[in-house]
């Protein structure tokens, strides 16, 4: 079958399109006939050798495919061949024609929704909902300060913040985009392109929430925006780390949690998958439940072609590209 192929860590010009012979369907798995799926940043780091875990090489990037169950593996009750599902398959495998994936790995895709806006919901949808419900605890009422707004992760956060009864504040540095994360819903904008950060971020949040602060903060970027939106966190307010997009990975002194009553918790959303399924299964019925009843939806995308995944996730490394993109898989 066709499938990029990464034989060698490195630069986004090792993944490669190739031929690999095309998986079986083992006990409790899936196969997976693979229509769409999502370019994410988390495939530049796996692609560069640069996660927390390695995959075995030669390794097929891509997380979250969209498509249509082919074969049930033995043991298998809730799945039927013809099912459409999205495939939240770990460490990947969804840059190619098949996948076979673990079935409690897997979610049915409800009927109106296509694909490629599964495939574009993928990933972003399931961290934002556990960074808000599972980590940082989130009550309607909570204002949310979303850190890497105008990603998909943030644009996810913010589309369910606003679904569940919150107040988004979205932190911006590119204010072409601006338009993104107030059409998902953010009620305010911070701006975080001020030389002076550690004081102006916190000014922002302050004179929006009457000297309260953010109840929770959503961090993607890391580097020195973390320890300027630590301190614009409220009294008991949770702080969720989920990635380090801007840069260096930021340490902190935590007297200020002791003083502050601030939890700051991280999230690595492929463990939930690996350890907790069912807890998985909620997080997509809910977000399936909220999109159906027109709450949420998904974030603007584009589609290319399976081959041009570097150009995809070059664009996506440079920052160059508005929402998300789709990578098709022509049968």
């Amino acid at each position: 079958m066709r499938a990029i192929l990464v034989n060698e860590f490195g630069s986004l010009e090792n993944a490669e399109l190739g031929t690999i012979d095309k998986p079986f369907v083992r006990p409790g798995e899936l196969l997976i006939e693979i229509h769409a799926t999502a370019a994410n940043f988390v495939d530049i780091l796996l692609i560069g050798g640069m996660h927390q875990s390695e995959p075995r090489l030669p390794y097929i990037p891509g997380k979250g495919p969209a498509g249509i169950v082919r074969a049930v593996g033995e043991g298998v009750v809730n799945f039927v061949v013809g099912d459409r599902v999205l495939a939240m398959c770990e460490p990947g495998g969804g840059f190619a024609e098949f996948v076979a994936t673990p079935a409690t790995m897997c979610h049915r895709i409800p009927d109106k929704l296509s694909f490629t806006e599964a495939a574009s919901m993928a990933l972003i949808y399931d961290t934002a909902w556990f960074a808000l419900l599972e980590r940082g605890r989130f009550r309607p009422g909570d204002c949310v300060l979303v850190l890497g707004a105008t990603g998909g992760v943030g644009q996810a956060a913010i589309q369910l913040v606003k679904a569940l009864g919150g107040v988004a504040l979205a932190a911006v540095s590119d204010f072409s985009k601006v338009d993104m994360v107030t059409d998902a819903g953010a009620v305010f904008v911070i701006d975080i392109t001020h030389d002076n950060l550690r004081e102006s971020l916190r000014e922002q949040v302050f004179e929006i929430t009457n000297g309260k602060g953010a109840d929770i903060v959503v961090d993607a970027l890391g580097d020195k925006f973390f320890e300027a939106a630590i301190r614009a966190v409220a009294w008991c307010g949770r702080y969720v780390v989920i990635g380090f997009a801007a840069g260096s990975i930021p340490s902190l002194k935590v007297n200020y949690l002791l003083v502050r009553n601030i939890e700051v918790s991280g999230l690595q959303i492929g463990d939930y998958r690996k350890r907790e399924p069912e807890k998985m299964q909620d997080c997509f019925d809910q977000i399936f439940k909220l999109y159906g009843v027109g709450k949420i939806g998904p974030p603007p995308f584009k589609t290319m072609p399976l081959e041009e995944v570097g150009k995809a996730l070059g664009s996506i490394r440079d920052r160059t590209t508005r929402g998300r993109i789709v990578l098709l898989q022509e049968h």
